[in-house]
This record gives structure tokens, sequence and C-alpha cells, in this order.
């Protein structure tokens, strides 16, 4: 409210106990920690008594809750001043006003996060603290004051006890504002990177023959900035070298983009990403190392698209602008448009992507031509998938076993 913004939630606090909250509202109260769901407007209304946390040993959540009458308790235990801000009365009689006990409204106006009370001590009570400085930094284009910046560096270590789901919303958040770079920037000059994912902090130093001047950590910078502001996209860009500190030798990296899918599946199950997130970005980090040539033929161009696959294709052309923007060269540099118009023409005349699209499977090849099932009729069917991606023509039932039985046949060259 006081940044002009539309809120997308409240939270609301009460004096009353849990109880006599959810005696008030005929509601359920099951919440340890002074919670009550009450049921209306079609959606749950989450109330809780003001209270005051104890014995934060594993840096994630309190052990115990004390329940209070205090506003000025409950406000103290908040993480930042910003948020410690709370708007009401302390009966119907008295007109709702602004509560603020720790200068937030000031902090606000002057687009500062600073920690209430003690940095080190707020840090320590809830290590997530430490990345949602960040990224409240990041979204609002906010500073973190000085105190609790260097408290957040003292304290970065403590971000390894987090779930990977925490670690993982707060990264989205960073990911989606409109200047990554500068909340991932803080993570790494923060060590916070470090806990996150040690793969991402190694790329800090990597010499490359980029932009002069700038090591491989600003070229993802420049990459994650410049990618779509799609979840998969900016997530993709961040971890597409992520296998380069490993495979740097000589000025080169071998094959990292393989090093890097795997490692990148590692980071994403360990921050327990959706599947329909992981594999998506896996994939991209895979095949971002993609080579176009005019000169390719059409069969190069349906090969190419058996293997991206059609619905990952605009992802993919997405990183690779974003790439070669974060190189210093121009977004279209590799003819991606070209590529783009040649794939479109493929798409419209139905081209083979897969096994399951041919006219034969397994079980025709068993019954024709006699054969178990195993390795060699998998590689047989790859054999035939080939040579339909090469000559589409191929793709018919007859021709599909006429040439099985050639392939197959003992001591028999391929046609």
């Amino acid at each position: 409210m006081l940044l002009g913004r539309t809120s997308a939630d409240w939270d609301i606090a009460t004096a009353a106990l849990p109880e006599q909250t959810a005696a008030l509202f005929g509601a359920v109260y099951e919440n340890r920690f002074g919670t009550v769901a009450v049921r209306g407007d079609g959606q749950d209304v989450e109330i809780t008594t003001f209270r005051s946390d104890h014995d934060y040993a594993d840096f994630r959540r309190p052990h115990r809750v004390e329940f209070t009458g205090s506003l000025e308790a409950d406000l103290a235990r908040r993480d930042f001043t910003v948020n410690a801000l709370a708007w009401g009365a302390e009966s119907g009689a008295d007109p709702p006003h602004l509560v603020d006990l720790h200068g937030g409204r000031a902090d606000i106006a002057a687009r500062l996060i600073r920690a209430v009370g003690e940095p080190r001590q707020r840090f320590e009570e809830d290590a997530l603290r430490i990345v949602r400085a960040i990224r409240f930094a990041t979204t609002l284009g906010f500073t973190i004051e000085p105190a609790t910046l260097a408290a957040i560096r003292n304290t970065a270590p403590l971000v390894a006890h987090l779930s990977g789901e925490r670690i993982a919303m707060e990264l989205t958040r960073i990911l989606a504002a409109e200047r990554p770079s500068v909340g991932l920037r803080l993570l790494a000059d923060t060590e916070v990177l470090a806990a996150i994912s040690p793969d991402l902090a190694a790329q800090r130093g990597i010499e490359q023959n980029k932009i002069p001047g700038e090591d491989l950590w600003d070229h993802t910078l420049r990459t994650v900035d410049a990618a779509a502001n799609r979840p998969v996209v900016r997530l993709a860009a961040l971890l597409h070298d992520l296998g380069k500190p490993a495979t740097a030798a000589d000025g080169h990296f071998y094959r990292h983009e393989v090093v890097g899918a795997e490692l990148a599946g590692g980071l994403l199950d360990r921050l327990h990403a959706p599947n329909a997130v992981a594999e998506p970005v896996v994939h991209l980090v895979r095949q971002h190392m993609f080579r176009y040539e005019p000169n390719w033929g059409d069969s190069a161009i349906r090969r190419f698209l058996a293997k991206v696959g059609p619905d990952a294709v605009e992802d993919l052309f997405a990183l690779r602008k974003a790439d070669n923007i974060g190189s210093g060269v121009p977004a279209d540099a590799d003819d991606l448009g070209g590529l783009r118009s040649r794939i479109a023409a493929e798409m419209a005349s139905g081209p083979l992507l897969d096994r399951s699209g041919l006219a034969i499977d397994g079980s025709d090849l068993i019954a024709e031509l006699g054969l178990r099932p195993g390795p060699e009729l998998g590689r047989l069917i790859d054999a035939l998938f080939e040579r339909a991606v090469e000559d589409p023509r191929l793709n018919d039932r007859a021709e599909l076993l006429r040439l099985a039985r050639e392939l197959s046949a003992p001591d028999t060259p391929p046609a």
C-alpha cells in the first residue's frame, strides 16, 4: 500500500487466543503456531494470534511459540522493518491507524531492507530470511543496509540447513524479477550462492573468450537478464553453463552441456523442483549447444526436430538468443530465423518425430520376421527410424518390413 502497489495477500493477527477466534467463527483450530483458518467469501482467511517465538535450534522454525496479547511483541519477531508494520485499532472504538514501531515506513521511503533488531539473531532464527532479504532487494529495487548485509555474509552457510522447496521458492521469485542479475550477484557476493549450489558459485573467476574483462559468472548473469521471463527459460539460462567449471581445460569446455545437464538434474532434484520444470530445463541445458548451418538438408532439420522435440523448440531458441546476448553477439547470430522457417515448413508436412510414429513396431517385427525381444530388436527399430527420418517415403508398413528383412539378414551389409 505504501509503495502504491496492489497487495496479493494480507496477514491478519489478533490478541484473541486461537480457541477464542475459532469459537467466534465456528472454525477448527489445529495449528500449534496459533493460526485459525476461517472460511469466507469462497476462500480461507488465516487469522493468527499475536505471538513470540522461542528456541530456533535448526535455523528454520521455532520449536515453540508463546502467545501474547501484545502487538509490539509480535512485530518485534518479524524479519525486516518493511514487514513489521500493522494497520488496525486496539478496539472498535479506536480509529484504524498505522503501527510502525521499527521505522519501516522510513525504510520503505529510503528503499532499504533492514533487519528488525539485531540482524544476525534474525537470520539465526530462520535462515530463509537470508535469501528473502536478497529476494526483496531484487524484486522491489531496494538496497540492503550495511549491518544487515554484513550479517547475511556472516550467516550465509546456514542456508545449507534449509529445505530445497524453501530455497526454490525464493530463487523462482528472484528469477522472475525484471533484472534477476541483481539478486544473483548478491547471492554470489555474500557467499549464499555457495550454500545453494557450489557448481554455480564455481563459475566466478572462470575465464572464457566472450566479453573482454568478464568471467563465466558474468556471462551467466547477462544471459539470465536477457532470457524471456518464463520460469523454464530463466532457470535454464541460469544453469546452461553449469558444467563448464568441471570441464574447463586449455580454454575449452568439452561436452560441458552433457556434464551440465547431469549437474542441473542433481541440483533441481535437491530443490525438489517438479518434473514439469526439471525435465524441460535439463533438456534445454543438454541441447543448448546445437549448431545450425544453412546447408543442412531437409533430413537434418527432421533429425534436429526429432532430437529436440517440437514442444521445446521455442524455449531452446529463447535460450540461444539469451546466450548470444550474454556472449556479446547479436541475438539472431546463428541464423535462428532461417532455422525457424525451415522447422515451420517441416512441421506443416507432419514429420516423423519419434519411434511411435513408425508404421510398424516391435510386435510387427516379431510376428513377421520371427525376431525375439531384446537389444537387437531395439537396434533394428532405431535403424528403421533413422532411415524413415532420412526419407519419409520409407515410413510405410510394407517398405519398413522389406528394409527390416534386409537389415536383419545374417552377413548382409545394410542396404
